[in-house]
């Protein structure tokens, strides 16, 4: 957190691109929903202005390129030396980008509400917003934990912006961050509820959209077990082979 925070420049950086981010899909949204009578998919148009700020702050919060970042860091050789600390090293490193990200999680949500408050109006609902809190922290959690089980095939194939590229697209649209998944087709929407990215965008946007529905942050909450499982799992073989091949 302490290095985020003084890393000025890239937090004023990171925190303007978001606001021009929600502004621009935000817009688009609550347009196409006028033009639809008012709703789309059961989302009004302030409902949908209020679900884009949600989505933005929990995946612009996060370094973009954290699966390319730490494939650099496996096929490099850098891996190796943290291995040598007596502790876990997936658990190192997530808490570590889990506090890089708060404080700007914390300050995009902020600016996101406010910019939500003065174009569309309050929230649209008191209890649903305090759970959107929780959900983006946990939104957070699965990211993080996501990325470092795909960037953990840096240990077999040495490059991991296949993943990184195949992950991002998966959030995009699988995960609900650019549009709510009741507007994909039928077979697409089912499948994006099996699927963990939802946990990472489309939870949290659907509470900042008003929806009061506590069984999502219990299916985020399990997510983020079933993905640090799979993360260190997946750590913990190619640490092998790569004391194997490397001695």
């Amino acid at each position: 957190m302490q290095r985020t925070l003084a890393e000025r420049g890239g937090f004023i950086v990171s925190t303007g691109f978001y606001l021009a981010v929600v502004a621009v899909v935000g817009s688009l949204w609550r347009a196409a929903a006028d033009g639809k009578g008012g709703t789309i998919a059961g989302y009004g148009a302030a409902s949908l202005f209020w679900y884009i700020a949600a989505t933005e702050a929990a995946t612009v919060s996060l370094n973009m390129r954290l699966i390319d970042d730490i494939g650099t860091d496996i096929s490099g050789g850098a891996i190796a030396s943290e291995m040598l600390r007596p502790v876990s090293l997936v658990a190192v490193r997530m808490a570590s980008e889990f506090g890089r990200a708060l404080p700007r999680l914390t300050t995009c949500t902020l600016a996101g509400a406010v910019m939500s408050w003065i174009i569309v109006g309050a929230p649209p609902g008191l209890v649903s917003a305090a759970m959107t809190v929780v959900a983006l922290a946990l939104a957070i959690g699965c990211n993080i934990a996501a990325q470092h089980a795909f960037a953990a095939i840096a240990f077999w194939i040495r490059d991991a912006r296949s993943a990184w590229f195949l992950y991002q697209k998966l959030v995009f649209v699988l995960g609900g961050m650019l549009l709510p998944i009741e507007v994909l087709p039928g077979p697409l929407r089912l499948v994006a509820r099996l699927l963990p990215f939802v946990s990472m965008a489309y939870i949290p946007g659907r509470f900042a959209a008003g929806h009061v529905e506590p069984l999502l942050l219990l299916q985020q909450v399990g997510w983020l077990v079933a993905l640090l499982a799979i993360a260190l799992r997946i750590f913990a073989t190619g640490e092998r082979r790569l004391q194997v091949v490397g001695g």
